[in-house]
């Protein structure tokens, strides 16, 4: 059976296409030298429940991740919707990312992020290039629920919240 031919897009459009899919938005979190280092990430999943395993999707051209891969744990925290300013502070290029940005310590030592609805606590279990990005397995050390907050959404390139669907029972 033959390939079908690939249509000819480019990144933009591809981006626009998938922004139709909305997609929770997570800190991933390390100690590196007694400083805590953070990026964002859109692209969370789970990948096994047994052995418990997550992905995530950095950029190739992240500064920050070599320095969370380095470390070889880090904790994925899941942002509430009223945790934007959080998200712009770690996106950000700044030097000192978590000047505003409270948290405490995992018990392997990674930050998890004060107000975020949950966190997932991780050892590096593996890292595959997949084009433009990594794909990075975490092994699931520990993990919690902190705050019952809705989650912080991104869809068609904006930030946003869930809004759940009301039901009628009858």
């Amino acid at each position: 059976m033959d390939n079908p031919p690939i249509q000819n897009f480019d990144s933009n459009e591809f981006r626009r296409i998938l922004g139709h899919y909305p997609t929770g938005v997570c800190a991933v979190t390390a100690m590196v030298a007694e400083m805590p280092v953070g990026i964002i990430v859109g692209s969370f999943t789970s990948a096994s429940l047994d052995p418990p395993l997550i992905a995530f999707f950095p950029d190739k051209r992240s500064t920050t991740w070599p320095k969370i891969e380095t470390i070889g744990h880090f904790c994925v925290n899941i942002l509430a919707e009223h945790q934007n300013d959080v998200c712009n502070a770690l996106a950000s290029r700044s030097e000192n990312k978590f000047e505003q940005v409270i948290y405490r310590r995992s018990g392997s030592g990674m930050p998890v992020i004060e107000g975020s609805v949950a966190w997932i606590d991780c050892d590096l279990h593996g890292v595959h290039e997949t084009g433009d990005h990594y794909m990075v397995l975490g092994r699931v050390l520990s993990l919690g629920v902190q705050h019952t907050h809705r989650p912080l959404i991104f869809f068609q390139g904006r930030y946003g919240q869930f809004s759940p669907i009301e039901t009628s029972t009858g």
